[in-house]
């Protein structure tokens, strides 16, 4: 019951960020949902580190994690934002948008864990 509340107050917070990120920052490729997908993955994986590590409590992660995170991250987005860029004939656009994506949020996951394990 309270990692379900957890879940929820994250995701509350999270999806309105997310929005605010695409509204602001939609310009030719969809950076919203790219700084949303990174940022994302960024805090994911240092809030992930940190609560292996002992330095966070075990709750933290379905607060952040998946309520905040889940909410602010979207892969339907970003799909549907490649698929757009696709049919409208920026296909080099499309495809920079999906590597763009994929590889920017792995690092930032990556680095992320990185702190959270460094310090």
């Amino acid at each position: 019951m309270i990692v379900g509340l957890l879940v929820l107050l994250g995701g509350a917070v999270g999806a309105p960020v997310r929005a605010l990120l695409d509204k602001r920052l939609a310009v030719r490729l969809p950076w919203g949902i790219f700084a949303a997908n990174v940022s994302a993955s960024f805090l994911l994986g240092l809030v992930g580190a940190l609560v292996t590590t002992g330095r966070l409590p075990g709750w933290t992660l379905a607060l952040v994690g998946t309520g905040f995170c889940g909410a602010l991250s979207t892969y339907s987005s970003f799909a549907n934002d490649t698929l757009k860029l696709a049919e409208k004939g920026e296909r080099r656009l499309a495809v920079l948008n999906l590597l763009l994506n994929v590889l920017c949020g792995l690092a930032a996951a990556v680095i992320g864990a990185a702190l959270g394990r460094a310090g």
